[in-house]
């Protein structure tokens, strides 16, 4: 067990960290992201904290918040860097919610949701500076005349993942799994469960979803997903070496408040219509670096050790430009060390030999290309 925002989490469960990872890969996993704000909140008055009392000890995940009113697309478009007013009902998106210097205050989820509200998943580490900022400019659009408020959902989440999860979910739903595609949703009755929102995204690189519960059926639902044998427990090492394998960022190591999107290769997060009216945060910084080239990117290299680290990353010149390991681990697919950190963008290039310091000895590590394992979101027939 292990400490994560506030929380005691499972670093794995009896099988083990390696035999989860490569289960999840092979077969599918059940991870349990739901905790922090679990208390519903509506309009302005004061926020409740909650523990989740269901058995299952929550793995580090997000919080769900819903957007109401006519200009919640307005009032999300102010924070980050995404395109939201294309996005169709029922579909979503990776966002950015940046500062006024360009850095990275958190990564996002947003959806547009059939139901008239955007749905929000954030990372629980980033609750309570979120929440603030959420709050804060839907006072200021509030102040103004606009119609626009927040409520912070109750529910459970629970993220099955993996290349069998279609099979197994499929059979809990009426709903035809096949014609939800990547970063889209519906709601639904999950094994009974009425009220779901399923959405095919998650952490792992593989085909699989997040499925938002009502808190007091979780236990419920998760035990009924648990009961097929194809179906293990996964917790937070095999989260990690998961989504590192598949190349995506962990909030708080790879990126941060004093990383740019442009730096963090992120760019693909702005919409071209944002780009063009640059009326994000810190859009001027951003797009100046679009124009200049960043100083530093992020390599994706090996070796790196296990955990979130922060090692020094040298380059072969003489005397050698500095660099960061941000986090690394074993790969159980692979065999071998990875690891995703910055370096001077000169020499960020695939192939390009670099040297790791670890424990005071130096490893030898060459940059590739991400992902080190390839994915496979389902993109629909």
């Amino acid at each position: 067990m292990v400490p994560f925002a506030g929380w005691s989490l499972p670093l794995h469960y009896e099988q083990g960290h390696l035999q989860s990872h490569l289960h999840t890969r092979r077969h599918c996993s059940l991870f349990d992201v739901s905790h922090m704000l679990q208390v519903a909140e509506s309009g302005w008055g004061g926020c409740g904290r909650g523990r989740h009392p269901h058995r299952l000890t929550p793995t580090p995940g997000p919080f769900q918040t819903r957007v109401y009113g006519r200009d919640r697309v307005r009032f999300m478009e102010s924070l980050v860097v995404g395109d939201i007013a294309e996005l169709k009902p029922g579909q979503g998106t990776l966002t950015l919610l940046t500062n006024e210097k360009g850095g990275i205050t958190d990564d996002l989820i947003v959806t547009n949701t059939s139901e008239d509200h955007l749905y929000v998943v954030s990372n629980a580490g980033c609750a309570d500076k979120d929440l603030a900022i959420l709050r804060g400019r839907a006072e200021e659009l509030q102040a103004t005349g606009s119609d626009v408020h927040l409520e912070v959902s109750d529910n459970a989440l629970l993220a099955l993942q993996g290349p069998s999860m279609a099979r197994v979910l499929q059979e809990g739903l009426s709903d035809d799994l096949a014609k939800l595609s990547f970063m889209n949703s519906i709601i639904t009755t999950v094994f009974g469960v009425p009220g779901c929102q399923v959405t095919r995204c998650g952490y792992t690189g593989e085909d699989g979803v997040e499925i938002s519960v009502p808190m007091g059926r979780a236990v419920e639902l998760a035990e009924r997903l648990l009961g097929v044998p194809d179906v293990w427990l996964a917790g937070l090492a095999a989260r990690d070496s998961l989504r590192l394998e598949a190349g995506l960022c962990l909030y708080g190591s790879d990126i941060d408040e004093t990383t740019t999107p442009v730096e963090a290769r992120l760019m693909w997060t702005l919409g071209k219509r944002r780009r063009a009216a640059m009326d994000f945060p810190g859009a001027a910084v951003i797009m100046a670096q679009v124009k200049e080239k960043p100083r530093r990117k992020p390599p994706s290299s090996g070796p790196g050790r296990g955990g979130w680290c922060c090692h020094p990353l040298l380059t072969s010149l003489c005397p050698p430009v500095p660099g960061t390991v941000t986090s690394g681990c074993p790969s159980p697919s692979l065999g071998k060390n990875i690891a995703m950190g910055y370096v001077e963008a000169a020499h960020s290039r695939a192939g390009t030999k670099l040297t790791v310091e670890v424990r005071k000895k130096q490893h030898p590590a060459l940059v590739t290309k991400m992902p080190f394992v390839p994915t496979h979101y389902y993109m629909g027939k």
